[in-house]
């Protein structure tokens, strides 16, 4: 692990969260070759195999934001790069990062940063109380209907807005994607499908590499100014049939078992 205290504060931060992405079908992508741009950026061009801290988007998130990010698929205890101040933690570990605050944004804010929310699924839109409570950790936080789960270009839209929000700011960034692209439905990914046909494996790993031609852009938003640190990871997976599962919030491989990478990125390396 890097020693996040020599990160923070030089380094622009960047967590993007590929909402429901399933750790098998991200392997699978990268390793047939359909995923370039996350090759590149990914250490060693891998995917770290992990475990989410919860079975669908809030529970998940709100462990995220916290500081409990997938944890690594081994015995442990694993060091965390972010950990709020905790009396008896057994993850904060020298190179930890720790912050005297209830969330990662919070503590971030304290240091500094401009904190940044760009949702993507429900729980993000700001529509209900629920739907804001996620967002509100963020100084400045957008949703938009094009951002959610059944536009298809909503990555695209996500990036625009974050590169508006970025250029508005000239302190360090910790900019947060909550990528809604992979979330059901996602058909509309996979040239020739239709309606009828509904989501599969195969649309989720179009899905991906929709993804995968566009986020280059937020590498570079993020690496444009001064050195950039990232880590892109799902949240939580989802079943598409598996033991006659559909979906998530539930106890399965399928759904625990999630892709993970870090790394830093060099000041104009993805120019």
């Amino acid at each position: 692990m890097l020693d996040m205290n020599e990160v923070v504060g030089g380094h622009d931060l960047l967590l993007v969260t590929l909402d429901t992405l399933r750790y098998d079908v991200a392997e699978e992508s990268l390793a047939a070759g359909r995923l370039p741009t996350l090759a590149r950026a990914l250490p060693g061009g891998r995917w770290e195999r992990r475990h989410s801290p919860g079975s669908f988007t809030y529970a998940a998130h709100a462990a995220i934001l916290a500081g409990f990010l997938p944890t690594p698929a081994a015995p442990g205890p694993h060091p965390r790069p972010f950990a709020a101040a905790f009396p008896g933690s057994e993850t904060t570990a020298p190179g930890t990062w720790v912050f005297d605050a209830p969330d990662l944004p919070g503590g971030l804010a304290k240091a500094g940063y401009h904190t940044i929310c760009v949702g993507g699924v429900g729980f993000f839109n700001k529509l209900t109380p629920l739907g804001s409570a996620l967002p509100s950790l963020f100084a400045e936080s957008h949703w938009k209907p094009e951002f959610g789960v059944t536009s298809p270009v909503s990555f695209e839209a996500q990036i625009a807005c974050a590169e508006r929000a970025v250029a508005g700011t000239d302190g360090p960034v910790f900019l947060f994607v909550n990528v809604s692209a992979l979330h059901q439905p996602n058909w509309f990914h996979l040239p020739g499908a239709t309606r009828e046909d509904g989501d599969s494996p195969a649309s989720h790993a179009a899905a991906l590499e929709y993804v995968d031609r566009h986020i280059g852009r937020l590498f570079a938003l993020v690496s444009e100014r001064r050195p950039g640190y990232a880590i892109v990871c799902s949240d939580h997976g989802t079943a598409y049939g598996e033991d006659g599962y559909v979906g998530h919030r539930i106890g399965h491989e399928v759904v625990w078992t999630v892709p993970y990478g870090e790394f830093v990125m060099e000041r104009g390396q993805w120019r």
